[in-house]
């Protein structure tokens, strides 16, 4: 009688980086692991050793190029199975669309250029959950399978350990979750192989079974590996095959009747998506200021020949990559991993900033602008391929009475003052005004003498109100919550009960809210302590309220401008209470609301049953608006939170939560203890609302996101000649539902990258128009399809290649 079925034997080490212990501890486990690794190897000629993470083999590479020497040698003798492509294993929820692009670049593109090959199988065994859209990021990035263990059978249910999981836009990965483990103990392993047997179901009797000792890494053992021979010598079990992923899926792929998925992977962790505000804001914050960065340093290659940054933007990149690793971004790992991360993160911010400076600089140093006497000209560039009508802050000194803003056609263009970050009497100043910017391009403002400044309208406003023409904010003196926003264009009331109310939650839940999937267990709310017109112009009014709860204190700036459509709302929050969760609540005027949230390159709908999900910059909650019967919703947009819920009709952004670091269960606090607690003390993010009438699709969500997450950049100049007009847009992508995220030079060439994706899932032809190039293209999109326009600076067609930036299939 032959054995019943077959295992494929994964020798793998799953190796944290970073978690209980810092990178430098994790650093040396790696090259501790890959040594025991390839000891076995010499011991055990039929041993197979898998490992993820290009990072891990740069390190290795960088301080052991003897060791690295050997792994070399052993992946072409295909004993070391490289898979994962990616630069670690990141939380798989939490970083943008872009950022999981450029793991699969940095780490697709080093495997290539030091093993000769490519991971085929993406491999996030650990991370905490994943989001529906990853499938197409994948397979455009070489990986056709897929490994994963979280969310577990008793998370999610799913039709079985091996199916197509597939993506909103028709991609779809050969997938297996991982049973009970994706690392054992050192020794003998017939308890875990047993385990296993239980998921043997015909047809399909061909399963992966993971051992090696693992976390902080260690790997296969002797032990692990006599058990194994002696086991595969025992007819009870079955065939136990000493193998690596991509073995399994290929021997696997070609099963009849494997099910298929097309829904996200959740929820494992719910808790995490709001743990540590800190590292949350710094990988936003970083991420798009090296978009913005490439986007800028290219413009400046092409136009004016500046050289390009590549190395030291991959370098910025990678440090933004190592800290989206599951355990640093979803805020899980002790207390000091996240000062290395600060470090690491800023370091990358840093970077983009001079980067972008540099362009800019440079840039507007080109920009023709004749002298003029008593005139400061101000460059502002708009960083995306739309039309873009948005606020402009900037310090400034010197500005006079009488002294007015002129467009480049000498129109005048209302200028407020606002309150300086200079806390001194005098020259120093800060202006706001709202440029109307072309295209990725800019646009020319003078600060000059004016002979008769023209007298704008201002912002209508009181102690507790606010009025433009789009919108009338009431503010509520007792909870210092919007008590009223009527929508004057749509002639509704957009809240059905008090908006933007701070509520706060009981949660003695440890870090990763371990069987935890919503924070409603609400026990007050801060109390407005004032609420006091702030500031007033023409360009904007300001209500400041300033709310308390126990010792913490919370201001919100309201803020209606005189022609933007939005609410914009600044937030200063000194957080002080420990095993409570902050929420703001937002109960829309909505029947039959449905909820939706951005995605890593796309959006995802749920039920609003109240639970805990992750979201990128924007969430919405669209339904009807019952009088009328017409539907109606309210997007909530952010610059620095990932974690939302929405119950009825209520949309909920989950501020923050404040359990102790790094807290595992079944591990109860003492109470005589002292601990220390997450997110306590000082943090500032904004959040915009919008309003709008029909779906969130109409109301073109994701550009008003990178609206507020990439804001323009504005230089005060001198006089001078220049080459460029005061007004000049040099790229511009149509429609709306076309969203472009990235220009940047190629990897392998002096031509361009542009990169972009259709966000409404609905199928669409976009017009690309570059000035830039003297070119037109049009490329059609399905839905939620991304593409790569791989664009040369000379002549030749536009073509499409792969997110690795190679020609070929995907």
């Amino acid at each position: 009688m032959g054995k019943r079925g077959t295992f494929h034997m994964i020798g793998n080490a799953h190796i944290d980086p970073v978690w209980l212990w810092d990178w430098r501890e994790g650093f040396q486990e790696i090259k501790a692991s890959f040594r025991s690794a390839l000891d076995r190897m010499r011991e055990y000629p039929d041993f197979v050793f898998t490992c993820s993470s290009a990072a891990f083999y740069a390190w290795v590479e960088h301080n052991d190029p003897a060791m690295f020497e050997e792994i070399r040698q052993r992946v072409q003798e295909g004993r070391w199975a490289l898979v994962g492509g990616w630069w670690v294993e990141p939380d798989c929820n939490i970083p943008g669309g872009e950022a999981f692009v450029r793991q699969g670049l940095y780490g697709q593109r080093y495997f290539q250029s030091r093993f000769g090959r490519v991971a085929r199988v993406g491999y996030n065994p650990d991370s905490f959950g994943h989001a529906a859209t990853l499938p197409q990021i994948l397979l455009k990035s070489g990986m056709p399978y897929y490994t994963f263990m979280r969310p577990g059978p008793h998370e999610q249910n799913l039709p079985g350990r091996l199916f197509w999981w597939g993506s909103p836009d028709g991609s779809r990965v050969l997938t297996f979750r991982i049973p009970y483990e994706y690392t054992t103990w050192g020794k003998d392993l017939e308890i875990h192989v047993r385990k296993c047997l239980t998921e043997v179901k015909p047809p399909f009797d061909t399963l992966m079974c993971f051992y090696g000792v693992g976390n902080h890494g260690g790997g296969p053992t002797r032990e692990n590996l006599e058990s194994i021979r002696r086991l595969a010598a025992d007819p009870e079990f079955p065939e136990l095959r000493l193998s690596h992923p991509e073995a399994y899926f290929e021997a696997v792929e070609g099963t009849p009747g494997i099910p298929a998925w097309h829904e996200e992977l959740q929820h494992h962790a719910s808790g995490c998506y709001a743990a540590h505000s800190g590292v949350k804001q710094w990988n936003r914050k970083a991420e798009n200021a090296l978009l913005l960065a490439e986007k800028l340093a290219t413009l400046a290659h092409v136009r004016l020949g500046r050289p390009y940054p590549a190395q030291v933007l991959e370098h910025a990149w990678k440090r933004v990559l190592f800290n989206q690793f599951h355990d640093i971004l979803a805020g899980t790992s002790l207390e000091a991993a996240y000062d290395d991360a600060r470090n690491e993160l800023g370091e990358a911010l840093s970077i983009a900033s001079h980067v972008a400076n540099d362009a800019a600089q440079a840039l507007s140093w080109q920009v023709d602008i004749p002298a003029e006497e008593g005139m400061k000209p101000v460059v502002v560039f708009n960083p995306h391929p739309w039309a873009v009508r948005a606020e402009v802050e900037l310090e400034y000194g010197g500005l006079k009475e009488g002294d007015a803003l002129v467009d480049e056609r000498g129109r005048q263009v209302p200028l407020q003052t606002v309150r300086s970050g200079a806390t001194v009497s005098g020259w120093r100043k800060r202006l706001a005004f709202v440029a109307e910017l072309p295209a990725f391009g800019h646009r020319l403002y003078r600060v000059k003498p004016a002979a008769r400044p023209k007298a704008h309208p201002w912002v209508e406003a009181t102690q507790h109100t606010l009025e433009n023409r789009f919108y009338r904010l009431t503010l509520d003196p007792q909870s210092g919550a919007i008590a009223s926003l009527y929508d004057k264009v749509r002639d509704l009331e957009v809240f059905k009960g008090l908006g933007a109310q701070a509520l706060v939650a009981e949660d003695r839940s440890d870090t990763w809210s371990h069987g935890v999937l919503r924070f409603d267990r609400f026990s007050g709310a801060f109390e407005a302590e004032s609420v006091r017109l702030y500031e007033q112009g023409p360009v904007k009014a300001v209500l400041r309220v300033k709310s308390t709860y126990g010792r913490s204190v919370l201001l919100q700036d309201f803020t209606l401008y005189h022609d933007l459509p939005h609410l914009e709302v600044r937030v200063t929050l000194d957080w002080r209470e420990q095993h409570k969760a902050l929420k703001l609540a937002f109960p829309a005027n909505l029947h039959f609301p449905q909820a939706t949230y951005e995605a890593p390159y796309g959006a995802l709908t749920r039920p609003t049953n109240g639970e805990e999900e992750p979201g990128q910059s924007w969430a919405d909650l669209s339904g009807v608006y019952r009088p009328t019967g017409a539907v109606h919703g309210l997007a909530l947009l952010n610059d620095a939170k990932y974690s939302y819920s929405a119950e009825g009709h209520t949309l909920y952004l989950t501020v923050l939560r404040s359990p102790i670091y790094a807290h595992h269960d079944p591990y109860v606090p003492d109470p005589a203890e002292e601990y220390s607690y997450m997110d306590q003390g000082l943090q500032r993010f904004t959040y915009w609302l919008l309003p709008h009438a029909g779906s969130w699709e109409e109301a073109e969500l994701p550009r008003r996101a990178l609206e507020l997450n990439q804001r323009p950049v504005a230089l005060v100049e001198s006089y001078h000649a220049g080459e460029l007009r005061p007004k000049a847009s040099f790229l511009e992508v149509s429609p709306a539902s076309v969203v472009p995220t990235v220009l940047k030079k190629a990897e392998d060439s002096g031509d361009l990258i542009l990169r972009l994706y259709e966000s409404t899932g609905k199928a669409a032809r976009a017009r690309v128009a570059i000035p830039l190039l003297g070119r037109t293209l049009e490329a059609d999109f399905g839905p939620y399809e991304i593409k790569t326009l791989l664009i040369p600076r000379g002549k030749g067609e536009a073509r499409e290649v792969n997110l690795l930036e190679w020609e070929g299939s995907n």
